[in-house]
C-alpha cells in the first residue's frame, strides 16, 4: 500500500506565493485522493504488489485491462507527481541551485535564467490541466518538457528521463489565490522551490 510522503513544513509555511488554504485541499483532498484510489485500483493487481510507483508507472503497458491501467495511469501518476511537488518545496526556497547541479544547468542551458525562462514557458502553455518538468538522464543531462494531466517523464516511452523537478498546473494547484492568471503562480513558486532538494534528486537519479 502507498502512503503520501508527510510535509517536512507546515500548510501556511509557503505563504505567501502558496496560501494555506490551497495547501489544505491540494495535499490533504487531492493527493490524499489520489493514493487512495491508486490503492484501491492495484488491490485488483496483486501481480503488482511488491513493486515501486517508478517501476509500476514506467510499465503500465502490463496491465491488460484497459480501465485498471487507466486508474493507475492518472491516480499512480498523480500520487508520484504530488509526492514530487510537495518534497522539493519549502520555506526556504528560492534563490538558485549550486553545486553540480548549477554546473549541468550552465552547460544544458547556458544559465539558471535561461531554465527559469524555459521552465516557465513550459508550465504556463500547458493546454488544460499538466505539469512542467526537470529531469535527467543517467548521463546527468537535464532537460525540460511538460505532460498533460497527472503523466510524467516515466510513461514517457524511451525517454529514459528521471523528473527531478515538476510544476503542477492544474488550476487546484493556484486558482484560489491566482484565479486564472497562471503566470503569477508560476513566477511565485521559483520562490519556494528548494534546490537543495533538487540537487539531492539529481545526484540520486545518476547513480
Amino acid at each position: 500500500m502507498f502512503k503520501q510522503d508527510q510535509l517536512s513544513y507546515d500548510f501556511k509555511a509557503l505563504e505567501p506565493h502558496i496560501d494555506e488554504q490551497t495547501m489544505q485541499i491540494h495535499y490533504g483532498k487531492h493527493h490524499a485522493a489520489y493514493t487512495n484510489n491508486l490503492n484501491g485500483a492495484l488491490e485488483k493487481l496483486p501481480e503488482l504488489a511488491n513493486k515501486s510507483i517508478e517501476e509500476i508507472l514506467q510499465n503500465l503497458g502490463a496491465i491488460a485491462d484497459p480501465a485498471l491501467q487507466t486508474a493507475v495511469r492518472n491516480n499512480g501518476g498523480g500520487y508520484y507527481n504530488h509526492n514530487l511537488f510537495f518534497g522539493i518545496l519549502g520555506p526556504t526556497g528560492g534563490g538558485e541551485p549550486t553545486g553540480d547541479l548549477a554546473e549541468q544547468i550552465k552547460q544544458d542551458f547556458g544559465s539558471f535564467a535561461e531554465l527559469k525562462e524555459q521552465l516557465t514557458k513550459a508550465a504556463t502553455t500547458v493546454f488544460g490541466s499538466g505539469w512542467a518538468w526537470l529531469s535527467t538522464d543517467k548521463t546527468g543531462k537535464l532537460k525540460v518538457t511538460s505532460t498533460p494531466n497527472q503523466d510524467n517523464p516515466l510513461m514517457v516511452a524511451e525517454s529514459n528521463l528521471t523528473p527531478i523537478l515538476g510544476i503542477d498546473v492544474w488550476e487546484h494547484a493556484y486558482y484560489l489565490k491566482y484565479k486564472n492568471v497562471r503566470p503569477e503562480y508560476v513566477q511565485a513558486i521559483f520562490n519556494v522551490i528548494d534546490w537543495t532538494k533538487v540537487a539531492s534528486l539529481y545526484s540520486e537519479a545518476k547513480k
